[in-house]
């Protein structure tokens, strides 16, 4: 019984300690340089609803075991090399401005859950891109509120307005923007290089100015000098006026230099305008001349569509009904076909049965006549005789005769008949004698129908009609 005890207690212990690492090991601290995002159940907002996740930076945190898990998102900085090109300005003049920013993930509460929400799980490669295309469309968007002049001259205003754009779209992925620096800022058409050299020109031209200012001046205190210098000795006033011509021909090539100067930087600004003007009008012309072509290709292939669909469909129409009339032309062939095979063979089974009866009936006549074919014959013609003698009779059965006229004179032939004697005796013998019929199919008559008579049987007519 003690040793029960014994080992419950130390499996109590072992438990107690498991548990206590467990627990020790959920207790998560948090690098400087690093957010911790604790996800899963981590409470709700002050509306009601389930936050989304909770940040910690510095310090240490417990996670729940099952309902919380956490991730880190790093606080390093991010070099981003942003180059610009063919920016167009408010000028409608196109500008490269190669620049680079750096960008971190903010610490503040608000930007940070946002980082949390929107980043959380991005390498840093993907966060870089990502920051990327928003410098890139803010940057755009900056320089075409601003002249060319102002972007060149005054760069703290331009820095001022890419940070507070730029930093206003980061703030909202969880970013901020550490600097910018604008390396340099040129144009193809050499619009930048026109104002150097005419902020060049003019400050050669102040230079010139202030020198013969200074010279003035002391054109004026020689002049002064002289003018006491005269007072005291009148034989000065040759050199004091030689010395005001001599000023007075400085202050001229002075100012015509100044003038040739001016004139100068006049002629490079009106031409930097026209070749502005024309290159905006050679842009004009260009998009002009691609829509120009695009519409053509728009109108080429909606007309090709209209024509060639159009064709194919009727085309597709006709081959399809040339194939349904074959079809139903076939199908109507084929059922003529075996209607007339069947037609054909019907007939050939009802001949074949007809001949088979009638080779039966063949066969069971000359099995009667004792195998003598044409003792079967004349039994054959002995039975069909009443129809013969009937078609014989019927021949003349219905001739009608409404009137015969026989012109006889009665004078009798070399025969010794007369006229009319002779119509009847031949209209008699235009059918065959019975007699005769019998001798065709092989038989006598018999003698109770009467002995024939020898001109009969010559073929010769009788005496008498």
């Amino acid at each position: 019984m003690p040793d029960y005890t014994v080992i419950l207690v130390c499996v109590a212990v072992v438990v107690v300690f498991s548990l206590l690492l467990m627990l020790l090991s959920r207790y998560k601290k948090c690098p400087s340089d690093k957010i911790m995002v604790i996800y899963g159940r981590v409470g709700t907002t002050a509306d009601g609803a389930a936050r989304p996740a909770r940040c910690v930076h510095g310090g240490a945190a417990f996670i729940l075991p099952v309902v919380q898990a956490y991730e880190y998102l790093d606080l390093t900085p991010l070099s981003i090399s942003v180059d610009l090109k063919n920016a167009l300005s408010k000028q409608n003049i196109r500008i490269d401005v190669p620049s680079r920013f750096t960008v971190g993930i903010s610490t503040e509460q608000g930007i940070m859950q946002n980082a949390a929400e929107r980043l959380l799980g991005l390498k840093l490669s993907e966060v870089q891109e990502l920051a990327k295309d928003i410098i890139f469309g803010q940057l755009r968007l900056v320089i075409a509120t601003m002249d060319i002049e102002e972007i060149n001259t005054d760069r703290d205003k331009f820095l001022e307005a890419v940070s507070r754009n730029v930093e206003t779209e980061l703030r909202k992925i969880g970013l901020r923007l550490i600097n910018v620096n604008v390396t340099d800022i040129n144009d193809e058409s050499g619009y930048i290089q026109a104002l150097g050299r005419e902020a060049a020109a003019k400050a050669i031209n102040d230079a010139k100015k202030s020198v013969a200012e200074q010279d003035r001046d002391g054109s004026v205190g020689e002049a002064n000098a002289r003018r006491d210098q005269r007072i005291k000795v009148a034989a000065a006033d040759s050199d004091a006026i030689e010395g005001e011509n001599t000023a007075k021909m400085k202050i001229a090539a002075s100012n015509a230099q100044l003038r040739e100067k001016q004139a100068e930087a006049l002629k490079i600004a009106v031409s930097a305008e026209k070749i502005q003007e024309a290159q905006a009008q050679e842009a004009a012309y260009a998009a002009q001349k691609i829509a120009e072509n695009a519409r053509a290709l728009k109108e080429k292939a909606t007309l090709e569509a209209d024509v060639i669909v159009q064709t194919e469909i009727k085309k597709r129409r006709m081959e399809v009904e040339a194939e349904a009339d074959a079809e139903q032309a076939r199908r109507r062939a084929r059922g003529d076909a075996d209607a007339i095979f069947a037609r054909m063979e019907a007939e050939a089974r009802g001949t074949k049965e007809v001949l088979s009866r009638q080779a039966e009936g063949l066969s069971q006549v000359v099995s009667a006549a004792g195998g003598e074919p044409n003792s079967a014959l004349r039994l054959m013609l002995a039975d069909k005789m009443e129809q013969l003698m009937r078609i014989q009779v019927d021949a003349i059965k219905n001739v009608k005769f409404d009137k015969i006229t026989v012109w006889d004179g009665g004078a009798s032939g070399a025969d010794g008949k007369t006229a009319t004697a002779g119509f009847l005796s031949g209209l008699m013998k235009s059918l065959p004698p019975m007699n005769e019929l019998f001798e065709m199919t092989g038989m006598k008559l018999p003698e109770f129908l009467g002995k024939p008579s020898d001109a009969a049987r010559t073929g010769s007519a009788p005496d008498e009609a």
